[in-house]
């Protein structure tokens, strides 16, 4: 009785988490119509809260344990206490974006409660923790003026944060990521993300002039080679995707991507030549069953995953998503592509998908210049960092040990995904300030004033 609900079950999430993903993007055809968009974000806390009552259901009846129960029951709780703060504190805040939000946190719940219970839950006072933390951080972006004259503040305490963990930091599966203080892990390298948009934004802000690319150029790099020393490979892409995104964006002169691009092609030659574990990503990556009981069999085991779960899945509990190696980190996808199948794991990328447009299309809609580049800075952030992952977990690229942002089980990513969010939300709010300068006007102040 219990496989013929778990069966059942699985095709119910897929139609739910699809309703749902058509939802965010059907939601952009009504800007004009309030009304409808507010319905649209109702119907999607539906379709989410139904997903995660039918998905615990089952959990609980495979596991026969009462703690499930209390544990969905605060999970639930902390969704609509999320949803309510926003709505009530921040009437302007952008529905879609907090929805997926919950949507994704609700998907790594469910995966983290049938993985690893005790992982589960402390995964869950991280994210109650998180999300304490940074429900402040609209506020701060909307009133306070004086981020943009911290520039130098925000490159000179996020490169000393990488040189600590490159010196004195934790060798984590071949590279230094992170460091324990009082018994707590952190991955200095998530925060230092925000701050160095932060930090390229400032610069460029101020102006595009050759001698400051030059300048700013060389204080990337030193970020970006800091992070190679550590053997950081994934952290180093997004810091090097991220810089000439902004460059480009900044300066609107193709040859300096182009020029980015081909030197990012050389060193990722003259980094295969020098250091060994980027070699064998490359093995694994390319001939993995070559090297299956070495190197490759994680991305074997996760590539037999995805296949074996097809497009509708095994279930919940009806796979073997354990045998991957680190799967509650690097990949989770795998896990949810062989349990809730191919249909819903696209409904995942196409959530993740969601929210990128939106970040990008409040940087375009953004008129302070500043804000503009940070908004694209953290879009970018956001979005290779899912390119990565799944890139990883399909072997479409070589693994580079990245997250899936709020899926994923993580101290430091996932409170620094919610300070992306979170700061998103905020420029999100001050962009419809009636009040807001002119982006020409602040710009020559500023830059008059520095």
């Amino acid at each position: 009785m219990i496989t013929i609900f778990v069966e059942l079950s699985k095709y119910l999430l897929i139609i739910l988490f699809a309703l749902y993903t058509y939802e965010c993007f059907a939601v952009f055809r009504r800007k004009n119509d309030e009304w409808k968009r507010n319905t649209i974000y109702n119907k999607q806390l539906l379709f989410m809260f139904l997903i995660h009552a039918d998905a615990f259901l089952v959990i609980f009846l495979m596991e026969k344990e009462w703690d499930i129960l209390a544990f969905y029951g605060m999970q639930v709780l902390f969704l609509i206490v999320l949803q309510a703060g926003y709505r009530i504190l921040y009437k302007r805040s952008n529905r879609l974006l907090l929805n997926n939000m919950s949507m994704l946190l609700t998907i790594g719940f469910i995966m983290m409660s049938r993985l690893d219970f005790l992982k589960a839950e402390r995964q869950f006072i991280i994210v109650l923790i998180s999300a304490c933390i940074t429900f402040l951080i609209p506020f701060i972006i909307e009133n306070i003026k004086l981020l943009r004259n911290m520039t130098w503040i925000y490159g000179g305490v996020g490169l000393a944060m990488l040189l600590i963990v490159a010196i004195l930091g934790a060798t984590s599966y071949g590279a230094k990521i992170s460091f324990t203080i009082a018994g707590i892990t952190l991955q200095p390298t998530e925060f230092v993300k925000i701050l160095f948009v932060f930090f390229i934004a400032g610069r460029f802000y101020i102006s595009t002039e050759f001698k400051q690319i030059v300048i700013t150029s060389a204080f990337a790099a030193a970020h970006v080679l800091i992070l190679a020393a550590s053997k950081d490979l994934g952290g180093a892409l997004i810091f090097f995707v991220v810089y000439i995104v902004m460059l480009y964006v900044a300066s609107q002169h193709l040859y300096y991507f182009v020029a980015g691009i081909l030197g990012g092609c050389v060193a990722s030659v003259v980094a295969y030549k020098i250091f060994s574990h980027v070699r064998v990503r490359v093995i694994a990556w390319r001939t993995p069953l070559s090297v299956i009981n070495k190197e490759g069999y994680q991305i074997c085991q996760s590539l037999f995953a995805i296949g074996t779960g097809g497009w509708f899945g095994l279930g919940l509990y009806q796979g073997m998503p354990k045998t991957i190696p680190v799967v509650e980190q690097d990949f989770m996808f795998s896990a949810i592509a062989e349990e809730l199948g191919g249909v819903f794991a696209i409904c995942l990328i196409m959530v993740c998908v969601s929210c990128f447009f939106m970040f990008i299309n409040i940087a375009l809609q953004m008129h302070d210049f500043y804000y503009k580049l940070v908004a694209l800075g953290l879009g970018v952030v956001y979005g290779f960092q899912v390119f990565l992952t799944l890139g990883g977990v399909t072997k479409f690229i070589p693994s580079t040990g990245v997250t899936l942002p709020f899926v994923s089980y993580g101290g430091s990513s996932m409170l620094a995904t919610f300070i992306i969010f979170s700061i998103i939300q905020g420029l999100y709010i001050r962009r419809q300030d009636e009040g807001e300068i002119d982006d020409d006007f602040t710009k020559k102040s500023y830059q008059t004033y520095e």
